[in-house]
């Protein structure tokens, strides 16, 4: 029988408009842990966590709390478009998300997931 580790690493690079950005994804049992950095650095630290209290199962509600960090409304949208996927497809597991972007705009976000989905872990 294969050694499976305990902990599910892996790491990607590319470089976005001219900028250097890394992905690194971590999953635990019971969260996975996505750092996406332009800077080298975690960043602002985000929760993403499916609400259990929607009452229609079709449409899923997610939370998002900052926890280490500036606290902007920029970051919770932000959250919310690059890791909803990530929960919903590792079974509405919560997401923690360091954020450091030095180029957050909105054209950027679908080659922000599609980097997180080439590091896919769960």
């Amino acid at each position: 029988m294969a050694h499976q580790p305990l902990i599910r690493t892996r790491q990607k690079e590319k470089t976005i408009n001219g900028i250097s950005t890394q992905v690194v994804c971590t999953e635990f049992s019971n969260y996975v842990f996505i750092v996406l950095t332009q800077y080298g650095k975690i960043g602002t630290l985000v929760s993403i966590t499916p609400d259990s209290r929607s009452s229609d199962i079709s449409t899923p509600m997610f939370t998002t709390k900052v926890l280490l960090g500036k606290d902007e409304a920029l970051t919770h949208v932000i959250a919310k478009n690059v890791a909803t996927f990530v929960s919903q497809e590792a079974g509405n597991r919560p997401v923690l998300l360091g954020l450091a972007l030095k180029d957050p705009s909105a054209e950027n976000l679908k080659i922000l997931k599609d980097l997180i989905k080439s590091c896919q872990v769960w």
